[in-house]
C-alpha cells in the first residue's frame, strides 16, 4: 500500500466501534458484511445475506433469536424497511425499540410477512428511543428478509440540542477525535457547536481539559451561548510537548437536557507517528485445527497497544515486517505474507484453511490510528501450525467391502440419507467460510472451478451482481427427479461447485463430460466442442477434472434406487444429445487429478454441515468396483483404473482392429489394420499421466503401415496406444525401450 505522511496539518479520525452511535438519519441495504457505526448483528448461525430482496441483497433471518440491533444518537423520525417471508409459518418476528438497550417495547409483530414480495413497512418510535431491534423471536418454519432500513431524524423540538462538528462531520459524544502537529508548533483546530432547538438559547458553562497530556492541549475561545438554530466556535489550540501520542479529553459543559456534560476524546500526535508500542502479545496458540479451520490466540501485550497486525505464510516463517503510517487490511500482501488480522483483539480465525498445509503467524503490536500508525517491527510473536490431514473417521466404513456383492448398496446406505441444507444458502454456508479467501483492499475472491477464473468481489457475495452460479456437477436435467428443486438432491453440497455462469456453466450446458479434440470454444482453463467421437462435450481445466468426476460419480451412489429410480449415467442424456457420459474418461480423471489438499479440506468441511462424506474422494479406487452406466457392480476389475480403456466398454463396440508389432519398440513399428478400405481413423498415443503424446487422423487400409514417431523422442516407459475408426475404438499397451 500506499505510504502518507502528516506532519503540520491534521486528519479527523472517528473511532468507530459497536458501541458507537450512528447519525440520524441512519440507513443500510445489506450491501457489505462491514455493518454501518451503531449497527450490529446477533445470529445463531453465521451471519448471511441472501441476493434477492426490494434492492437486493437483503439481510436473511435464519433461527430464533436473529436480530438486528440500531443504536443511534437524536430523536427518531420514522423507521422504514422492507420485509418477505420464505416458506413462513407459525413463527413471530418483532421490531422494537429501547431507551436504554435493556427493556424493549414491541413496535410490530409480524406473524404473517408477505410471502416472497418484499413489501414496505413503516413505525413510529417514541422520541425517547435510542435502539430499533428486528429480532427474529420465534422460528416455526421459514426464514425472513429483511432490505432497505432507515431510521430518519426527528423532527427538532424547542428545547436546546447540542451537537459538535469538526468540518462537516459530527463528533458525537464519547468518540475520538484525532490530529496532529510538529513538537512545540501549535495548531489550532475549529470545531463548530451547533443548537438544534427551535426555541431555547444553548447556555454553555465551560469547555475544558483533562487527561494525561492535557498540557499539550489549551480551548483558547468557546461561546457562552448558542441562539436556537444557530452555531458558534470553539477552538482547540494543540501543541505537542513531545513525540508520538498525547491524549486528553474534551469536556463541553451546557444546559442540554440529555448530553451533559458532550466529552470528545482528544488523540494527538506529535510529530508523524503515534507512540510506538514497547512490547508484542505473547503465548500464541491454536485450537480447532481441523483441516478447513484452525483458531488463533495470543496473551495481550503490556502495557496493551492499541492493535494487533498478524501476518501469514504457507510453507516457511514470515520474514516481512509492516510499514509505518501504513494501514493493512485483511487480504493485503506484504511481499510474500498475507493480513489475515488487524484489530484490537486477542483471537481471530483465519480463513482459507486446507488440508495437511503449514502455516506460519507473525503477530505485530501498533499504537495510531490512520497515518498515524506507528508499529514495534522487533521481535514479534511467532508460531507456527500444521492443519489436520482427512478427517474421515477411522470407521466410517467399517463393513464395507469393495469384494462384497452388496458394496453399492453398503455405499450408498452410509452416505444416504444425510442433512438437506438449501441451494439458496450455498453462499454463506460454502462460499463465506470455505471456497472464498482473502484478498487486497479487504476484498475477497472466488475460483470458477471450470475455468479458474479468479472473481474479485466485496463482500457480501452476490450471484447475479457478479455472474456466477451454483453449478450442478451432476447436472439437474440428468436428474430422474427433475424438475423439481426442493430435494436433497438438488440442494447437495457435495456436487455444488461456484462457476462462471456466461462463460463456463452456459457452454457446459447439459453436455457430458470429456476430451475436447476439436476445439469450437474456449474460456481461460475450459474448452468445449467434439471429442474422438465426434460427440460434443465439455472439458474442465486439469485441476477440476478428478474433483468433478468424482461429485459425479458420488451422486450417481448417493441417490442410486432413491423413490425407485436409476441415477446411472444417462444415456442418451436427451434427444438433442444422443449420447452419454462416457464413465471411463471420468474414472481416467479420477485418477489423473488425485485429491488434492483442498478437495479433501472441502469433503471434511461438508461433512460437518451435511453430515455425509464422498467416499471417492476417501478412495478413489471406489471408483473402479462400479458400473455407472448400470450402477451394477464389477467383479475383478483393473486397478487402477486409470484409462479411458479401462472398466467398462465404450458405448461403440469395441471390436478387434489392429494388430501392433513388434511390442517393445523404439518408436519405430508397424499396424496391421484389420479394417475397412479407405476407413478415416484417429491415433492417439498417451503417457501414464494421460498426456496425449503423438496423434494422427488419416485415411487407412487393410494391411500394415509402417508407424516411426521416433522424432517425437519419447522417453522410455508404458504408453497407451489408441485407435478410433468408424466401426470402433480399440487400445493397447505400448512399450518404449
Amino acid at each position: 500500500m500506499k505510504k502518507i505522511g502528516y506532519t503540520l496539518f491534521f486528519v479527523a479520525f472517528t473511532n468507530l466501534s459497536i458501541f458507537a452511535q450512528a447519525v440520524l438519519p441512519t440507513s443500510w441495504s445489506f450491501t457489505t458484511t462491514s455493518l454501518p457505526t451503531g449497527w450490529s448483528a446477533v445470529d445463531p448461525l453465521p451471519a448471511y445475506y441472501t441476493a434477492s430482496g426490494n434492492t437486493p441483497p437483503a439481510y436473511k433471518f435464519d433461527a430464533t433469536g436473529d436480530k438486528i440491533i440500531i443504536y443511534f444518537s437524536g430523536n427518531p423520525g420514522n423507521v422504514t424497511y422492507y420485509l418477505a417471508g420464505n416458506s413462513f409459518t407459525g413463527g413471530t418476528f418483532l421490531v422494537e425499540e429501547s431507551a436504554d438497550g435493556n427493556t424493549w417495547t414491541t413496535l410490530h409483530t409480524h406473524t404473517s410477512p408477505p410471502a416472497g414480495t418484499y413489501t414496505l413497512f413503516t413505525d413510529t418510535p417514541n422520541s425517547a428511543s435510542r435502539y430499533i431491534r428486528f429480532n427474529y423471536s420465534n422460528k416455526s418454519s421459514g426464514n425472513i428478509g429483511l432490505d432497505d432500513v432507515t431510521i430518519a431524524a426527528g423532527a427538532a423540538g424547542p428545547q436546546q440540542e447540542i451537537n459538535v462538528k469538526q468540518g462537516s462531520g459530527t463528533i458525537l459524544s464519547g468518540n475520538t477525535y484525532s490530529l496532529s502537529s510538529s513538537v512545540g508548533v501549535n495548531t489550532p483546530t475549529t470545531f463548530t457547536i451547533e443548537n438544534m432547538g427551535t426555541t431555547n438559547t444553548l447556555n454553555i458553562s465551560s469547555a475544558t481539559i483533562s487527561g494525561p497530556d492535557a498540557a499539550d492541549f489549551n480551548v483558547s475561545s468557546f461561546p457562552s451561548t448558542v441562539a436556537a438554530t444557530s452555531t458558534g466556535n470553539l477552538v482547540l489550540d494543540f501543541t505537542p510537548s513531545a513525540a508520538g501520542t498525547r491524549t486528553a479529553t474534551l469536556t463541553i459543559v451546557s444546559d442540554d437536557a440529555d448530553e451533559n456534560p458532550y466529552t470528545i476524546l482528544l488523540y494527538g500526535v506529535g510529530g508523524s507517528y503515534a507512540s510506538e508500542p514497547t512490547t508484542q502479545a505473547g503465548s500464541l496458540t491454536f485450537t480447532n485445527v481441523k483441516s478447513y479451520t484452525l483458531n488463533v490466540s495470543y496473551t495481550a501485550a503490556s502495557p496493551a497497544p492499541e492493535g494487533y497486525l498478524v501476518l501469514r505464510k504457507v510453507g516457511s516463517a514470515v520474514i516481512e515486517i509492516p510499514v509505518d503510517g501504513t494501514i493493512y487490511q485483511r487480504g493485503d500482501v506484504i511481499g510474500g505474507a498475507k493480513v489475515v488480522y488487524c484489530d484490537s483483539g486477542t483471537s481471530f480465525t483465519p480463513n482459507n484453511i486446507i488440508a495437511n498445509t503449514d502455516y506460519y503467524f507473525a503477530v505485530f503490536s501498533y499504537n495510531g490510528p490512520g497515518s498515524y500508525r506507528n508499529y514495534l517491527t522487533t521481535s514479534p510473536l511467532t508460531s507456527s501450525n500444521t492443519s489436520s490431514g482427512s478427517m474421515q473417521a477411522t470407521n466410517y466404513y467399517n463393513g464395507i467391502s469393495t469384494s462384497g456383492s452388496t458394496f453399492i448398496a453398503d455405499l450408498h446406505n452410509k452416505i444416504n440419507p444425510h442433512t438437506q441444507l438449501y441451494y439458496s444458502n450455498y453462499g454463506p454456508a460454502i462460499v463465506n467460510p470455505f471456497a472464498s479467501r482473502d484478498t487486497t483492499g479487504n476484498q475477497r475472491v472466488i475460483t470458477c472451478v471450470y475455468s479458474g477464473e479468479n472473481k474479485v468481489y466485496a463482500e457480501p457475495f452476490d450471484w447475479t451482481a457478479n455472474g456466477f452460479s451454483r453449478e450442478h456437477t451432476y447436472c439437474h436435467n440428468w436428474m430422474p427427479t427433475n424438475p423439481a428443486e426442493a430435494l436433497p438432491e438438488y440442494e447437495d453440497y457435495h456436487h455444488l461447485f461456484p462457476t462462471n455462469q456466461n462463460n463456463a456453466n452456459a457452454l457446459r450446458s447439459n453436455y457430458p463430460l470429456g476430451e475436447v479434440v476439436t476445439v469450437t470454444s474456449t474460456y481461460l482453463g475450459c474448452k468445449y466442442g467434439q471429442d474422438i467421437h465426434g460427440n460434443t462435450v465439455f472439458e474442465p481445466r486439469d485441476a477440476h477434472k478428478g474433483d468433478a468426476a468424482r461429485a459425479m460419480m458420488y451422486v450417481a451412489t448417493c441417490y442410486t434406487t432413491v423413490s425407485g429410480n436409476s441415477w446411472a449415467f444417462p444415456n442418451p442424456i436427451s434427444q438433442s444429445i444422443p449420447y452419454g457420459q462416457d464413465q471411463n474418461i471420468l474414472k481416467k480423471w479420477n485418477y489423473q487429478d488425485p485429491p488434492d489438499n483442498w478437495e479433501i479440506a472441502r469433503n471434511d468441511f461438508v461433512e460437518s454441515i451435511q453430515g455425509n462424506r464422498n467416499p471417492f474422494v476417501d478412495s478413489i479406487h471406489y471408483a473402479c468396483f462400479i458400473d455407472f452406466t448400470t450402477m451394477t457392480k464389477l467383479n475383478g476389475p483393473n486397478v487402477p483404473c486409470d484409462s479411458e480403456t479401462l472398466g467398462i466398454t465404450d458405448n461403440k463396440k469395441n471390436n478387434t482392429l489392429f494388430i501392433l508389432a513388434p511390442n517393445p519398440n523404439n518408436g519405430n513399428f508397424s499396424v496391421n489394420y484389420i479394417t475397412t478400405k479407405n476407413q478415416t481413423i484417429h491415433l492417439k498415443l498417451t503417457d501414464v499421466l494421460g498426456r496425449v503424446v503423438y496423434s494422427n487422423e488419416s485415411k487407412v487400409s487393410t494391411g500394415f503401415n509402417s508407424i516411426d514417431i521416433t522424432t517425437v523422442h519419447l522417453n522410455k516407459g508404458i504408453y497407451m496406444f489408441e485407435l478410433l475408426a468408424e466401426t470402433g475404438r480399440q487400445v493397447e499397451r505400448i512399450i518404449i525401450e
